[in-house]
């Protein structure tokens, strides 16, 4: 079977799919959930004429001469009355602007002796009042629908008083990690074993994007074993599997996906790290066959699960390319696209520059770590000089 492309690979994975159903959830859930329909304001925000400032409330055309103080105004207690010629109502941030007043005067340019008040700096009519709707009116659109939700979002939602949100539901995703020579960290293991990492990595990365993480642990390197962990999984979806995805005598996924009735689309791509990845499709069931090499598992998810994930939640796949100036020569590329660790720095002045580390084995998680970019070298790519703008793909994993 022929490599397959990175591109091709993506569009086969994203054809068909389409953005999963709607939930209502109290708003003090919704911290990064995806938001499916808009919020629109309840009611004006202020709902009316607010003081800015600690003053004193008074109407401008009585300036020139003393004002009696006739009560307070403050948040949550408002001044009842209405005020009067001559009037002044001592007044608190955030607290109505009482009926009959236009204006507010700061605390620092007053004097009062008791109950008499004398203006000593007058402010502009309408300084240091906030108007009704100032911040938002009823009816506005304080949040549009296709955005993944964040603190302010939420304080804005809740000062609109929406105390529920209509958003995606969550894609559901089951993960499992095949191989005997893998051994749960904290367990014992053996000489001849691993600790295993890529279904942590993998189960954070996806609940970060906003899947629902179904762990269904380690699978012994059986067909049988195999086979009955990826009918767990049936209920998801999406299914991911990490390792065994070869053809090596104890891998078991590609036969295991095939006798439990998971159509392959195709199996290999033509990229490093990453080369052994399988998707297949079971209804609407999307299956993956993870690299077992932690940064191949890792470079596949975020190329792979994370815009099939990002579909399923309505957001965009596609993001703006990024560039940047080489920070040393780099050989030219064979037949697979390259996806190179490196190390992004920005200059003062904006100028960027992205340094490949010197090893790029796919065991070595550290050096994954330590990048926060990929260069992309695509396929029969030149030689490249120190300097060259190459195109990159940010880390946020």
């Amino acid at each position: 079977m022929a490599l397959l492309p990175v591109e091709e690979a993506l569009q086969r994975i994203l054809a068909g799919t389409r953005a999963l159903g709607i939930e209502t959830i109290k708003l003090e859930k919704a911290l990064g959930r995806v938001l499916a329909v808009p919020v629109i304001a309840r009611r004006n925000q202020p709902p009316f004429p607010a003081s800015a400032m600690d003053g004193y409330a008074l109407r401008r055309q009585d300036f020139g001469k003393p004002f009696t103080v006739v009560g307070t105004s403050a948040a949550g207690h408002g001044f009842r009355g209405t005020v009067k010629q001559g009037q002044a109502v001592r007044i608190l941030t955030g607290a109505p602007l009482p009926h009959g007043t236009d204006t507010i005067v700061i605390q620092e340019n007053v004097n009062r002796v008791g109950d008499v008040l004398q203006v000593l700096e007058a402010p502009a009519t309408g300084k240091n009042i906030r108007r009704t709707g100032l911040d938002f009116s009823k009816g506005d659109v304080l949040l549009e629908a296709g955005q993944r939700l964040r603190p302010r979002d939420l304080g804005l939602a809740a000062a609109g008083n929406a105390a529920l949100l209509r958003v995606r539901k969550k894609p559901r995703v089951a993960l499992l990690a095949t191989g005997d020579e893998l051994a749960l960290p904290g367990a014992k293991a053996r000489a001849d074993q691993i600790y295993s990492s890529n279904s942590h990595a993998i189960e954070a990365m996806a609940e970060g994007l906003g899947a629902e993480v179904i762990n269904l642990g380690i699978v012994k390197d059986t067909l049988a074993a195999t086979k009955a962990a990826v009918r767990k999984g049936f209920k998801a979806d999406i299914l991911l599997t990490t390792g065994g995805a070869s053809v090596g005598d104890h891998d078991f996924v590609q036969e295991a996906f095939e006798a439990c009735g998971i159509k392959i689309g195709f199996w290999k791509i033509a990229m490093r790290p990453g080369k052994p990845f399988m998707h297949g499709r079971k209804g609407r069931l999307h299956v993956m066959g993870l690299p077992g090499n932690p940064v191949s598992a890792l470079v596949t998810a975020h190329l792979f699960v994370k815009p099939l994930i990002d579909a399923m939640l309505g957001l965009p796949t596609v993001s703006a390319p990024v560039m940047a100036e080489l920070g040393a020569d780099m050989p030219g590329n064979d037949s697979r696209q390259d996806y190179v660790r490196a190390k992004l720095v920005v200059a003062p002045d904006g100028r960027r520059t992205a340094a490949p580390f010197e090893m790029q084995d796919s065991s070595m998680q550290r050096t994954l770590r330590l990048a926060n970019c990929l260069i992309i070298r695509p396929p029969h790519a030149p030689a490249a000089n120190k300097g060259e703008m190459v195109e990159l793909l940010l880390l946020d994993f």
